[in-house]
């Protein structure tokens, strides 16, 4: 089976949940034999990245990528990274993991990068600047150091030179059109600001435009970014779309919903053979909220990597216990309810330090409630975390927390239970659903929080209970067997079009 795969974040470009679920879920395909073409935007730092590699389009092109893999030292030579956006076509990515003739990461596996002047997966400007990732400038504030957004007051300067296409959340254009390689323009149209609804359009050109001489069986597109580029892959091939939701309008923004976002969202599932959720508190909501058939939605969970050991760490010995928040910093994700049930809990206990790991738009807010409420001193914000950090801050923590006022899935907590931490999450999420052994509480119930956050923190054999039991129920979820349910999924959207295969 041969998928062509939309994503709009995949590892190093990425800022959570939808990336890493990403990555999990095209190795555990890979693994299974099946041929994916991954098509994805963004810049990649050569730092950061650890199994892709990027290779000119002039040397190296899709096709030619499946053969036999040159000698080690002669891809090497055809690497080219370089800040420049390309126009004419898209960079081709291949694993990097290559030994003894084989590639150890990725075997079936190719990567298209999409190019974009973003520096961030939903950065809204060229200009903007994004809190804790490489490039990120600093402004002193008194104290301390805070990694700095675009400063106020000054404008974005935006040119509106075209007319969006995106139109009632699609995007229709004629082949001479698509020929036109040109990036839009910027404009500072709607919530989600000028740049990411433009690239979002720019995606769907280019993938359209890379896919054109491939052979696929079925189009998997990754939440709104990629269901306009979908939809007119679908259109244009007459191959079966199926969409997987990670996170709906309603999630991210509650009842504030962006229109222009939503209406992308509901014409992205209305316009697909199958939908993919990732809980069924996501399916209800499809089903509720965007008018589709139940009958039409399959509910696929998240997985984890289980490697509790991989890290090669063990717990540093200190006085105080470490409650760990690690997750975007938005109001989806309830970092102020984690603020204040911490507050409540060092009214009883004192030797608590509680770290907040992650960015987001309620970044100086948070620190500034953390100030009001007197614990400012009592709370570590790190920033944004990757790789080795991550592992680093799991392997101090004593209990981590998930208060999502809204969350599809949340795949935090089975990395902290893989990492023999317990975990305390919000009734509100999907995880919840697969979760007995988790301690779970309504995320605006602080006083509930708190209540438990002692609990674990003070009485040892629940928290080795919790570890204990939690371990288990971690193991049967896995991205193979992701993998295994999202291929039943393609196999019946193919068959409800009557279409062969296109392999073996």
């Amino acid at each position: 089976m041969r998928v062509l795969m939309l994503g709009w974040e995949f590892p190093p470009f990425i800022t959570g949940g939808l990336g890493t679920a990403c990555y999990g879920l095209t190795r555990a395909l890979d693994n299974q034999g099946v041929e994916v073409l991954f098509v994805l935007p963004g810049r990649t730092d050569p730092e950061a990245v650890s199994h892709l590699r990027l290779v000119s389009p002039d040397m190296q092109t899709p096709e030619s990528s499946k053969a036999t893999p040159a000698q080690p030292e002669e891809i090497v030579e055809t690497v080219e990274v370089t800040e420049k956006i390309a126009t004419s076509a898209p960079d081709v990515v291949l694993p990097d993991h290559y030994q003894e003739g084989e590639w150890t990461e990725f075997q079936n596996t190719r990567f298209v990068r999409i190019p974009t002047p973003l520096t961030h997966p939903y950065q809204t400007s060229v200009d903007d600047q994004v809190v804790g990732l490489q490039g990120t400038q600093f402004r002193q504030e008194p104290g301390m150091m805070i990694p700095g957004h675009r400063i106020p007051g000054v404008p974005i300067e935006n040119e509106v030179t075209k007319e969006k296409r995106i139109i009632n959340g699609d995007l229709d254009i004629s082949d001479d059109e698509l020929d036109d390689s040109e990036t839009p323009a910027s404009s500072g149209d709607g919530d989600y600001g000028g740049n990411l609804m433009d690239q979002v359009e720019a995606y769907a050109r280019f993938a359209t435009r890379a896919a054109a001489k491939e052979e696929f069986d079925v189009i998997h597109a990754h939440d709104w970014m990629t269901f306009p580029a979908g939809l007119m892959l679908a259109r244009r091939t007459g191959r079966p779309l199926v969409v997987h939701v990670h996170s709906t309008e309603f999630d991210r923004s509650g009842e504030n919903v962006n229109q222009q976002v939503y209406d992308i969202e509901r014409r992205g599932m209305h316009g697909a053979i199958k939908v993919i959720t990732v809980s069924r508190l996501t399916k209800n909501i499809a089903t509720t909220r965007y008018g589709i058939s139940p009958n039409k939605v399959s509910v696929v969970y998240n997985g984890i990597n289980l490697d509790p050991v991989a890290s090669g760490m063990t717990p540093i010995g200190r006085r105080e216990k470490i409650v760990l928040y690690m997750g975007r910093i938005t109001f989806q994700k309830g970092p102020e309810y984690f603020i204040r049930s911490a507050a409540r809990v060092l009214q009883v206990m004192k030797n608590v330090r509680f770290v907040i790991a992650g960015s987001g738009d309620m970044y100086k807010r948070c620190i500034e409630l953390a100030a009001e409420l007197g614990i400012g001193h009592k709370i570590l914000f790190t920033g944004f975390l990757r790789g080795k950090d991550i592992d680093r801050v799991f392997s101090m923590a004593n209990l981590y927390v998930m208060p999502s006022v809204s969350e599809p899935f949340g795949i935090a907590p089975l990395e902290a239970l893989s990492h023999d931490v317990p975990a305390l999450i919000s009734k509100s999420s999907g995880v919840s659903e697969v979760l007995t052994h988790a301690l779970k509480v309504d995320f605006w119930d602080t006083e509930a929080m708190a209540d438990k956050i002692v609990a674990v923190l003070k009485h040892p054999p629940l928290s080795q209970t919790l570890r204990r039991h939690a371990a288990i129920e971690v193991r049967q979820l896995t991205w193979e067997g992701a993998a295994a349910n999202c291929r039943r999924v393609y196999e019946e959207a193919i068959q409800s079009l009557g279409m062969p295969l296109q392999s073996p």
